[in-house]
């Protein structure tokens, strides 16, 4: 057993796989930084300085100024900001990964097409094999 699990951890695919999934969770995290660091402080300050990650409705009943004030006393929060810049994260990653498939799949060359197995008959217009002589339909020499 441990002898066939080896064979499939070491396959092209499985490493393939892996090596994508470590790659993909590190450009998660460069993804994350762009959008916390690069892109919502510039539209914060658009929309008045407003910080996203601290747009949060408060569930307890008390009044807490910030985020970290609100979870440091254990309240109930749902927190809008931190989602809005979740789904900003996935939007970018989705379309960065798009415009890399989309490369990969511009550079792939096509398979050559199969060598045809039938021809048409001139005189019939019938499909026979392609090393017939002569048609099975209407006996003309091909």
């Amino acid at each position: 057993m441990l002898k066939e699990f080896k064979e499939f951890a070491m396959r092209g695919n499985v490493m393939d796989m892996a090596v994508g999934i470590i790659i993909g969770a590190a450009f998660g995290k460069i993804v994350t930084s762009f959008v916390k660091d690069i892109i919502m402080p510039p539209i914060g300050m658009l929309l008045g300085g407003l910080d996203f990650s601290e747009i949060f409705i408060n569930l307890s009943g008390t009044s807490y100024n910030t985020l970290a004030e609100a979870t440091k006393a254990g309240a109930a929060t749902i927190n809008v900001g931190i989602f809005i810049n979740t789904v900003l994260d996935f939007v970018i990653v989705a379309f960065a990964i798009f415009m890399v498939i989309k490369q990969i799949n511009r550079l792939k060359k096509e398979p050559a097409p199969a060598d045809p197995t039938t021809k048409d008959c001139p005189h019939c217009l019938s499909t026979v094999p392609i090393k017939a002589t002569k048609c099975a339909h209407c006996t003309s020499e091909i």
